[in-house]
């Protein structure tokens, strides 16, 4: 890895890391690539998996280091006791500033490792609001109560608001600054411009649960360089408009 992991917590039972975009977070089946999981192995030799996010979500991940930790940890998964809270740039403006999407999310019946909205697939619900609106996209925050693969992805292709970069459920297009900044001129001897994002664009922010230790845990990924880069051009040149709700949890 290019950085040292981002470590937000350490225990004698636990390890939770602000795991970057790119990075799968167990190994995949052709073992293809290293994985987080993999990374933490080499350091702690015993490692036992909890949850999972996707190889393009960063954000808070947290791993078990013994037998007795991962099944009390993973109970509270199972059982919904975790709060799980998200932040997503999506694509286009929503019409209500806040809602909860409630639609059973099964495997595609054809096409391979994609999931779909499904009448006999597993409940599935995510909450989001709207944090800041601009004129192409809107920035959320989302809080899943159940944790299904692809989750908010699938949620919000079915809203119509795909999360942006998301080469699965939405148009899989970078963002430019050229797309939403009014006289837009490359700089002197730059033939191609840069995307200021070219990643999906879903950040775990935050997850709050109890330890085995029973302490109450609340804990927070900051939001990547990328994101927040993105953000701070779409407030300057996006036609930004703040929501009333940017400062409430969902």
């Amino acid at each position: 890895m290019k950085h040292p992991l981002e470590i937000l917590l350490e225990t004698d039972d636990l390890i939770a890391v602000n795991k970057p975009a790119g990075l799968l977070s167990i190994p995949d089946r052709e073992q293809s690539e290293p994985s987080l999981k993999d990374i933490l192995l080499q350091k702690y030799g015993s490692i036992y998996t909890v949850h999972r996010l996707d190889k393009e979500t960063s954000g808070v991940i947290v791993f078990a280091k013994n037998e007795a930790s991962h099944k009390f940890l993973s109970k509270q998964f199972e059982e919904r006791s975790t709060e799980k809270f998200y932040n997503g740039l999506v694509l286009g403006k929503l019409y209500e500033a806040e809602g909860i999407i409630d639609e059973p999310i099964g495997e595609h019946p054809v096409k391979k490792g994609l999931m779909t909205i499904v009448r006999k697939g597993k409940p599935s619900i995510t909450a989001y609001r709207v944090l800041e609106s601009f004129n192409l996209y809107s920035w959320l925050e989302f809080k899943i109560l159940t944790g299904r693969t692809h989750q908010i992805r699938v949620h919000m292709k079915h809203l119509g608001h795909p999360i942006v970069c998301d080469p699965l459920y939405g148009d899989g297009k970078a963002v430019f600054l050229s797309s939403f900044k009014k006289k837009f001129n490359l700089g002197k001897d730059v033939l191609d411009e840069k995307p200021l994002l070219n990643r999906l664009a879903l950040h775990a922010r935050e997850l709050r649960f109890t330890d085995p230790s029973g302490i109450q845990r609340s804990l927070e990924a900051p939001i990547p360089r990328d994101l927040r880069a993105t953000l701070q051009q779409l407030e300057k040149h996006g036609g930004g408009k703040t929501g009333e709700f940017k400062k409430q949890a969902i």
